[in-house]
């Protein structure tokens, strides 16, 4: 079986880990895992932003790169929904893309989903010492159905105890351009959420996509909490998890 590892811009440039980490875990349930080199952006911040053309070409690009393989995997719930839910949408008059991005869209998943849903694994190659509350994000949970699989595989972790913190479903605030456009709901948006972590009292707060944790991570320790870990489920999953 061969997997296309599409690791994101954030994952590429803000933390690489999360990147090696998903790689681990794909290959130890016996995947054979590349990462196309030429991989960039989905898309998304464009197609957000209301520029269809750019989301366009972006989408084009990423479906000639990606469509010769088994599967593409992704370690983010919103560029999954980009590839999965806009890029047909995006192309469905185009009588020369339409169907690939069909067709690429049924054979992409988010990471937790693949692992869960399609390859179904029953270990993973890590052990966790201590409690983690997990934070659901938006565009898993609502247009991908990601709630329980990321869940499952913390449970089949050695060592690790969740904890769910209250209104673990509630955005975290960031959005992508919405908390740079609108800094101060955002900002309220995630002292709520921060305060549903420090209710739950878990050793990390875990997530399936980098943009919230950034989000939530900037705001903890300007809010003074330097203890609370926060981890992409990858980290936890395979090791190596930032400290």
């Amino acid at each position: 079986m061969r997997v296309a590892l599409y690791v994101t811009c954030l994952v590429d440039l803000m933390r690489p880990s999360v990147g090696f980490a998903s790689l681990r875990l794909l290959e130890a349930a016996g995947c054979e895992v590349i990462v196309p080199e030429a991989q960039t952006c989905c898309g998304q911040p464009a197609w957000s932003a209301g520029d269809r053309d750019l989301a366009s070409d972006l989408a084009r690009k990423a479906i000639a790169e990606l469509e010769g393989y088994d599967y593409v995997v992704i370690p983010s719930g919103s560029c999954t929904d980009q590839i999965c839910n806009v890029y047909p949408q995006l192309l469905s008059g185009d009588s020369l893309w339409g169907g690939r991005a069909q067709r690429l869209a049924e054979r992409t998943y988010e990471l937790t989903t693949f692992l869960a849903d399609v390859l179904k694994v029953s270990t993973v190659p890590s052990e966790f010492d201590g409690s983690v509350t997990y934070h659901d994000s938006c565009k898993g949970l609502r247009t991908l159905g990601i709630k329980q699989q990321p869940r499952e595989l913390l449970l089949r972790t050695p060592g690790a105890a969740i904890k769910e913190m209250a209104d673990c479903e509630e955005c975290c605030g960031f959005g992508g351009a919405f908390s740079v456009n609108f800094s101060e709901v955002s900002t309220r948006i995630v002292d709520r959420k921060c305060d549903s972590i420090a209710e739950a009292a878990a050793d990390a707060v875990v997530g399936g996509d980098l943009g919230c944790l950034l989000n939530i991570e900037g705001r903890l320790r300007r809010r003074g909490d330097e203890t609370t870990r926060v981890l992409h489920i990858a980290e936890v999953l395979a090791g190596g998890e930032e400290s």
